[in-house]
């Protein structure tokens, strides 16, 4: 058995397709990772765990030691631990130095252990759902700077892969297959809908004010830092998607097309 958390999620959702009867759920309000305690009935007998932490989960007070001693008195041998590039690229920065912190953690523990450090994600676009459907517009900024975002299914499959044995001691990286900017990532949904969509590009005040509303301001910081500025570890594209799957990182295009009624 293999218990995923955040299976309601971006990852978490192909995840559990892609595990079957394998899978378990946990989430909330049945499991809180801030309450190790509440994991117990549903690790009980399992053999692995998919770990992710986000939002207040990344604060101070989320205890991962306590997280995975609940685990191994359970029984489980392996964890896999959703983290992030920034926790390697930027380990001194919020939030990736809590990501970093976690790492260590897991890195220290008896458990046979595997991380994961994404990029951006796909799904990052379906910020522009509304302004496309509305007004044709995607804004952004910084819009020639390219990042190689990667698609949360993909992330799902070697998750899956490592759930199941095979990659233990092993961080991998995971990117798309080609950096793009904002502005080639609106003209490929523009191809994926059928219509054109102006972008527009936003200042950094503008982009700050927007993401202000729904992140802390280091963290909104940090994002522009990364986006705006990237390091040349940022900018590089990973194999680790096909390494683990045996197939090539799926493109922007193709997750456009994939889901191109969102947009519509």
């Amino acid at each position: 058995m293999i218990v995923v958390t955040g299976a309601t999620g971006n990852v978490g959702r192909p995840l559990m397709e892609l595990l079957g009867d394998k899978a378990v759920a946990a989430s909330r309000p049945q499991v809180d990772l801030a309450r190790p305690a509440s994991l117990e009935p549903v690790v009980e007998g399992a053999e692995a765990l998919f770990l992710l932490f986000a939002g207040e989960l990344l604060g101070p007070d989320t205890d991962i030691a306590s997280v995975l001693d609940v685990a191994k008195v359970s029984g489980v041998r392996r964890v896999v631990l959703l983290s992030s590039q920034g926790a390697g690229t930027r380990p001194g920065m919020v939030p990736h130095s809590r990501m970093a912190s976690f790492e260590e953690t897991v890195r220290q523990s008896s458990l046979e252990w595997t991380i994961l450090r994404p990029s951006g994600f796909f799904t990052n676009a379906y910020a522009w759902t509304q302004p496309i459907r509305e007004h044709g517009v995607a804004a952004a900024p910084f819009a020639d700077v390219a990042l190689p975002f990667v698609d949360p299914a993909d992330i799902a499959a070697v998750a899956a892969e490592a759930l199941q044995g095979g990659h233990e001691g092993q961080t991998y990286v995971l990117t798309g297959p080609e950096a793009l900017t904002p502005r080639e990532r609106t003209k490929a949904l523009s191809s994926a809908i059928g219509r054109e969509i102006r972008f527009v590009e936003q200042s950094v005040e503008e982009a700050r004010a927007q993401m202000a509303q729904f992140m802390p301001p280091p963290v909104v910081d940090g994002t522009l830092t990364i986006l705006g500025s990237p390091l040349a570890e940022e900018r590089q594209v990973s194999g680790h998607v096909e390494q683990v799957t045996g197939r090539a990182a799926t493109r922007f295009a193709d997750w456009a097309a994939r889901n191109a009624k969102a947009f519509s």
